[in-house]
């Protein structure tokens, strides 16, 4: 069992681990706030384009409506405080999963679009190994903070984005909300009962 982590945010850890920034306002506002926490809500997906790592254009709404569970985060390439922890622990899941990753659809969307370009993505997909299944999306900068607010995930500064994991079963069901740095059993203990057979 791994340990539970508190959360962090890109500007704490960003502080925390280059000197430069520590000058920097953000710095000062964000610090470790409370343990993995689970929530159950239910989200109205905007239909909104959006490109994938391969350039395909695709309406986000449909394109996780596919009928497999999601497992999905918001993550940008040149974060190097949390996002690239959170993407391991995704890769970690893709893993883990063994022969039943295909059954699932994993989905990381960029807040900020600006720079992710879906060969930004593509490159950034391949560091971390992501198969066929595992999505990395962005688009216009509307688009993208669409999705985030749909998910009430927005921040208006990038820096200030916090780790969470979203998980759902099935198109019409209820997301479960990991707030904080959920390690890759915590994912896997909400979505393996997500792939089992359903009673």
């Amino acid at each position: 069992m791994h340990p539970r982590l508190p959360v962090f945010s890109c500007a704490f850890l960003a502080a925390v681990f280059s000197p430069a920034l520590q000058a920097d306002e953000h710095a000062h506002h964000h610090h470790a706030a409370s343990a993995l926490s689970r929530s159950e809500v239910a989200y109205t997906l905007p239909r909104v384009s959006l490109r994938s790592q391969d350039g395909a254009t695709l309406v986000f709404a449909e394109a996780i409506d596919d009928g497999r569970p999601v497992l999905l985060n918001f993550i940008y390439t040149s974060c190097t405080a949390i996002c690239p922890p959170m993407t391991r622990i995704f890769a970690e899941v893709q893993e883990r999963l063994g022969a039943e990753r295909a059954r699932v659809r994993i989905v990381s969307v960029s807040i900020d679009p600006e720079q992710d370009t879906p060969k930004r993505l593509k490159d950034y997909a391949r560091q971390f190994g992501a198969g066929e299944q595992w999505l990395f999306l962005t688009g216009s900068s509307a688009a993208s903070t669409a999705v985030q607010k749909a998910f009430n995930s927005y921040r208006p500064d990038k820096m200030g984005h916090t780790p969470v994991s979203f998980l759902r079963r099935a198109p019409g069901q209820p997301w479960v909300r990991l707030d904080g740095l959920a390690q890759a059993a915590d994912i896997l203990g909400e979505l393996r009962p997500m792939l089992a057979p359903r009673p």
